[in-house]
């Protein structure tokens, strides 16, 4: 169940849960589809706010997703919760980033809304 895996030049082991057989030497490979998302996005709105001059002291992107209960099990539902603390952030600029990666830049969930998978996103300032 473990395969070793070479992306980029980057080398990780993906395995399954010791429950079905893997020995949990690495990760799952659905939730590695919410970590590709992660970054996709994450990139995109921290180079965008770059632009727009927000000082960011501290950013985080968690996703979290729910698959269907037949198989194969897909994701169905995936939400986007994007973390922000730094000074004098503003929301509208914050927004505008999210929305131009989720809806023009992040190739990963441009392959996922054509999927059909419900993306939603939340903005929190921490």
């Amino acid at each position: 169940m473990q395969f070793e895996t070479e992306v980029n030049g980057h080398h990780f082991m993906i395995d399954a849960d010791e429950s079905v057989g893997g020995g949990n030497a690495g990760p799952r490979p659905k939730p590695l589809m919410l970590a590709a998302l992660a970054g996709c996005t994450g990139m995109d709105v921290v180079s965008l706010l770059k632009k727009m001059r927000q000082e960011i002291d501290f950013f985080n992107v968690v996703v979290e997703g729910d698959t269907t209960d037949e198989h194969p099990k897909t994701y169905f539902k995936i939400k986007v919760i994007y973390e922000f603390r730094g000074k004098d952030l503003d929301m509208d600029k914050l927004e505008k980033a999210v929305s131009l990666s989720e809806e023009r830049y992040c190739g990963v969930s441009a392959v996922y809304r054509k999927a059909g998978i419900d993306l939603t996103h939340e903005i929190k300032i921490v």
